[in-house]
């Protein structure tokens, strides 16, 4: 196997990249790898020369680089992860790409508040069922018109397409289009995704829902609506989720009571939807937090189309249900660890592409923390190059002479961390992906120097990416 460093393994994933001219498509891969190995830092920080920087300035000016051919070659790697795979979740969510602190920025419309302005960007990541990320899947982004502000209720009597909640069934249809039929694809959303035409869009064959629900709806029966009659139903069994790190609350695992049941739930009352539309079968699933501390202990109420035929099943509806937590955490990487919403690039258009080129970056950030948890006996030669884990071996242990073997993936994962920061203590657990990415930024130049010093650890180098247009 040939040594690949880190930048040249992300900026592989732009293989299937036509952009019309051979040279946009180096151009991009040379891009996809410095930003790569610089994850955090500053483009021409992370470019290394005026003159490189210049050009990824350029491939985002361009106008006949799409955006949509970016995201459609980071589409194509994503699906071919995904093979071989019997089931994959196809994690939906929105986030705000907020540019308000540069208002000079042209294009740009209101996010969820009045007076901040940026993108919007809606996208599907695919992850194994265990919770390793397998890349993005599908990515639309989009500016709001500013004369659509205040209108929610007017829209309310539209039909799903005319709304901007028709994203959560295109990315429905996008998957089951992209991943082959022999894969399970199991979409996961939240509550912003309890849409009855979402639980009533057509589906192929081994595709399925688990969707929060937001509403209480009517369903069939005495109770009439779901949260009561779902309570009715007595308590089937306990699982316990890990739950991660969020803002001031420390990452804890949580036992959970489950209930579950069939209900026909019926369409709203409202909207121009066609009469004749009757009830929708789903299963429900409840999980609640047994004898919680917190101030806010879970209660997810799930609808799926997954077999749900005892507590195990149930139980395994929860467990998946909790890896929604990924694409936050993507898109965290996306705006914090990729630092998108500190571009100065004037112009919307100029945003969406250098967004497509970044998102692969936050792909493989987050891959590689979720990937050394599931697989932490693994060689880590199989992600670094022997420049890089040598290099990193002999800077935390203070050695000029490595080992002969590639350590393990998690240990190399949480040298890397250690140089971003990471104090490695006993209640600390596994490294975050915060940790890793300014870790990455020094073990970059660490492992440049080592080259220099041992040039037959270097990997070969080479001015082509992808050859065809």
């Amino acid at each position: 196997m040939v040594p690949v460093s880190i930048g040249r393994r992300v900026a592989m994933e732009m293989r299937h990249a036509r952009l019309g001219d051979r040279r946009l498509n180096n151009r991009l891969a040379r891009t996809v790898e410095a930003l790569a190995a610089h994850p955090g830092a500053s483009v021409p920080e992370a470019c290394g020369s005026w003159a490189a920087a210049k050009g990824a300035y350029r491939l985002w000016d361009s106008p006949r680089v799409r955006p949509e051919a970016i995201r459609e070659a980071e589409s194509l790697a994503t699906v071919e992860r995904v093979r071989g795979h019997e089931a994959i979740l196809a994690i939906q969510d929105t986030t705000n790409v907020d540019v308000s602190g540069h208002p000079a920025t042209k294009g740009t419309g209101p996010l969820d508040h009045p007076t901040a302005r940026g993108l919007k960007a809606h996208s599907v990541l695919a992850s194994t069922l265990e919770g390793v990320p397998l890349g993005i899947l599908w990515q639309r982004i989009w500016t709001r018109d500013i004369n659509d502000v205040g209108r929610s209720r007017r829209r309310r009597q539209h039909e799903t397409r005319e709304k901007e909640s028709q994203r959560w069934i295109t990315c429905l249809e996008e998957a089951q289009s992209a991943i082959p039929e022999a894969t399970r694809v199991i979409t996961v959303a939240d509550r912003e995704a309890d849409i009855f035409d979402l639980l009533a869009a057509p589906r192929r064959p081994g595709s399925d829902l688990l969707i929060r629900a937001a509403h209480d709806r009517r369903v069939s029966g005495e109770a009439r609506h779901l949260w009561k009659a779902v309570r009715d139903l007595p308590v089937a069994g306990t699982v316990t989720v890990s739950l991660r790190r969020r803002d001031s609350l420390a990452p804890r695992e949580a036992r959970l009571s489950v209930r579950y049941g069939v209900f026909a739930v019926h369409p709203p009352r409202n909207g121009r939807r066609d009469k004749r539309a009757g009830p929708v079968s789903v299963k429900v699933v409840l999980a609640e937090e047994v004898a919680a501390d917190e101030a806010s202990p879970i209660c997810w109420l799930l609808y799926t189309t997954l077999p749900v035929e005892g507590p195990d099943q149930a139980a395994q509806c929860v467990r998946w249900y909790s890896r929604r937590w990924l694409i936050e955490r993507y898109h965290y990487v996306l705006k914090s660890g990729c630092g998108v919403e500190k571009l100065q690039l004037r112009e919307a258009e100029r945003l969406e592409r250098a967004l497509a080129t970044f998102s692969v970056v936050a792909w493989f950030l987050l891959w590689l923390t979720y990937r050394a948890r599931e697989d932490p006996g693994g060689p880590c030669d199989a992600v670094l190059a022997p420049h890089e884990w040598k290099s990193l071996y002999c800077t935390v242990h203070g050695t000029p002479t490595p080992p002969a073997r590639a350590p393990t993936l998690r240990d190399a994962v949480r040298w890397i961390a250690r140089l971003g920061g990471f104090m490695g203590r006993k209640h600390d657990g596994e490294p975050g992906v915060k940790t890793i990415w300014r870790g990455l930024r020094r073990l970059e130049d660490i492992a440049h120097t080592w080259s220099i010093l041992h040039p037959e650890t270097a990997p070969q180098t080479s001015s082509t990416f992808v050859g065809n247009a």
